[in-house]
């Protein structure tokens, strides 16, 4: 029977699914890109690096609840903005149905958001290792507000331009990894290079992190493409396995890419070709067969490695942005490479499963062979019109957004504290040991006051008796 708690509108299982897959989402951020970015750096950034992830995600929930959440799926405003409000702070708003699925908008409130602060930590990717952590405290808010709410409304609100022209991102392939590919090339542009030293030896600090935080990130994923459908649908499953198949087969076709042309096989390097994978499906993960995502992995493995191997060595632009994480190549190349193939592999009836009894969404190999090559060729153009779309938007926006930031403060940190690290930024360290007692005497946190002997906390005790 329904009840106040529980009407009739109410699925049960589906809204379970759909917080549980809003969690694992979560979890590919917090902890998981924070460790993963705390650990591929160079040891004097871990502590700065991972901050960067954790302070990204709670600003970002805190800017999501006031006014972004409405900004992205909100009444509309223009063709591609929503109308800004408090709405999203009140109950009558959070207990009612929500725009999609049969649960309240609580609940698409917190799974939306995650999306949103995992796409400012991705952009934290690319200026790792010299930005101002007190222009990046400003960048969020800003960017989350004046790019993410207009890609998301664009693509995602069935009130958005490009959702009403037909573009198919199933999960965030052009909301997520293109705009923040372009955005943090974009970033990295204005914020200036890491130090030469630092360019020129960057080491990761802890390998076997490194693969806790991947770890983490892909099986994070079964909650980032499988709930996209917005129910435990044949679809949400659909999209999983085709999910795990494209990574897996992105890092190993990068695995044999690194042993066949430099000789030895590539931990990091496997790390970069899971991420393509994973990236180059969302925006196809409910909508392409089997064998498509296998094939999308091949692709996904191969031309952003070339991109980033071959390509980026031979482009003065992109040797002159210091990108750190590759950010451009792992998630904007990959991201555009996914849309265009889903434009082409897409299949009809996968289709119908996710928008609908709706002609127009079908790939172009499928409407070739079902003689409507003209649909297939509109599809495949609409996806490229999206890329062209995010792409600009992200140069603009993130331009206007550093320049303004950098009226403020400095966009790029002194060159003491570039020398420095961490422990001139936070007076912290990621791996500093009470016994030499060099970075906790100038903590904010440490150990001042007590004395410095080979077992501080024997001696702590001893005062206390």
């Amino acid at each position: 029977m329904a009840t106040e708690a529980a009407p009739e509108w109410l699925d049960k299982g589906d809204n379970a699914w759909q917080l549980a897959a809003a969690t694992l989402v979560g979890l590919q951020s917090v902890p998981g890109l924070v460790i993963l970015y705390g650990s591929i750096v160079k040891k004097k950034w871990a502590v700065n690096s991972a901050f960067m992830a954790l302070y990204a995600f709670a600003a970002t929930l805190v800017c999501w609840c006031l006014w972004a959440f409405r900004m992205s799926f909100g009444d509309r405003l223009l063709p591609f903005v929503g109308r800004p409000d408090l709405a999203a702070l009140g109950q009558d708003f959070l207990t009612q149905q929500g725009f999609a699925g049969a649960y309240p908008a609580a609940t698409l409130l917190f799974f939306q958001f995650v999306f949103a602060a995992i796409t400012l930590i991705l952009v934290a990717g690319s200026l790792l290792g010299r930005v101002n952590f007190r222009a990046w405290m400003l960048f969020v808010p800003l960017w989350l507000t004046f790019s993410y709410t207009v890609g998301a409304f664009s693509l995602w609100s069935p009130n958005g331009f490009l959702f009403k022209a037909g573009v198919m991102d199933f999960a965030g392939g052009y909301v997520i990894h293109l705009s923040s590919g372009i955005a943090g090339f974009t970033a990295a542009y204005w914020v200036g290079p890491r130090t030469a030293k630092d360019r020129e030896a960057f080491p990761p600090n802890n390998i076997l992190l490194t693969l806790a935080g991947a770890g983490l990130l892909w099986m994070g994923w079964t909650g980032f493409n499988g709930g996209a459908p917005y129910a435990a649908s044949i679809d949400a499953s659909v999209a999983v396995v085709n999910t795990h198949l494209c990574t897996a087969t992105s890092l190993l076709v990068w695995l044999f890419l690194d042993i066949l042309v430099f000789g030895r096989p590539s931990v990091i390097g496997a790390v970069q070709g899971m991420i393509t994978g994973l990236v180059c499906i969302t925006p196809a993960a409910g909508l392409v067969q089997g064998w498509a995502a296998l094939l999308m992995g091949v692709a996904s493995g191969s031309v952003p490695w070339f991109t980033m191997m071959v390509l980026h060595r031979r482009s003065r632009l992109l040797k002159r942005v210091d990108d750190t994480l590759a950010v451009l190549h792992t998630h904007g190349v990959a991201g555009s490479l996914g849309g265009v193939l889903t434009g082409v592999l897409a299949e009809p009836r996968l289709c119908r499963l996710f928008f609908g009894d709706d002609p127009r969404y079908v790939g172009l190999a499928y409407a070739v062979k079902d003689g409507r090559a003209a649909a297939g060729l509109r599809q495949v153009g609409v996806q490229v019109a999206g890329i062209a779309f995010v792409a600009a938007l992200n140069v603009v926006v993130t331009s206007a957004v550093c320049l303004v930031v950098r009226m403020v403060v400095p966009l790029r940190l002194g060159e003491e504290q570039l020398a420095a690290g961490d422990d001139a930024i936070h007076g912290e360290d990621a791996y500093a040991v009470w016994g030499d007692g060099e970075t906790y005497e100038q903590s904010v946190h440490g150990n001042q006051g007590y004395p410095m002997t080979s077992n501080p906390m024997s001696s702590k005790a001893e005062e206390m008796i």
